[in-house]
């Protein structure tokens, strides 16, 4: 099964999950960046993205290549926003009009998912969801903890 991780990740949570679903299903890793990716203090990084949030915006990302119909199976990752999946997502999601995939989600956080999960199910509205999870503070995390989770998880869905 050709399987791609599209991810979006401003401190590394998301990039160390991707990765490592990258290594278990030797799929194609396709990380998202804003086209914006000025430095900013934990409080402006909260200002920023919550803003985002809070008026729906979508970021415009640096070019990409990814193109659904590639793929069997597309895994989308985001960091939570604000009880929501990080925007950069919604962007790479809109642009490419993913539709009819078979899909997995997956969000990082530091402390609440709150509804991310469920938004992120959302906006991908017409894709067939297969499974979800989530990870709190995968950096601060044993990595063979997140291994042993990520293989946990990818079992159900390995082809």
């Amino acid at each position: 099964m050709k399987t791609a991780v599209v991810y979006y990740s401003l401190d590394g949570n998301c990039a160390l999950v991707a990765d490592e679903i990258k290594s278990q299903l030797n799929a194609d890793l396709i990380r998202l960046y804003t086209k914006d990716e000025k430095k900013r203090s934990m409080i402006g990084n909260l200002f920023w993205g919550g803003g985002m949030v809070f008026f729906k915006k979508k970021p415009p990302l640096k070019p990409y290549n990814f193109n659904p119909a590639a793929y069997d199976l597309v895994i989308f990752g985001a960091p939570v926003w604000a009880g929501s999946p990080a925007p950069p997502l919604n962007t790479l999601i809109s642009e490419t009009g993913v539709k009819g995939k078979k899909t997995a989600v997956f969000v990082c956080h530091g402390g609440g998912k709150g509804k991310a999960l469920e938004k992120l199910k959302a906006i991908l509205g017409e894709n067939e969801i297969i499974s979800e999870t989530e990870f709190k503070d995968p950096i601060k995390d044993n990595i063979d903890e997140i291994r042993k989770k990520v293989e946990e998880w990818v079992k159900g869905f390995k082809g």
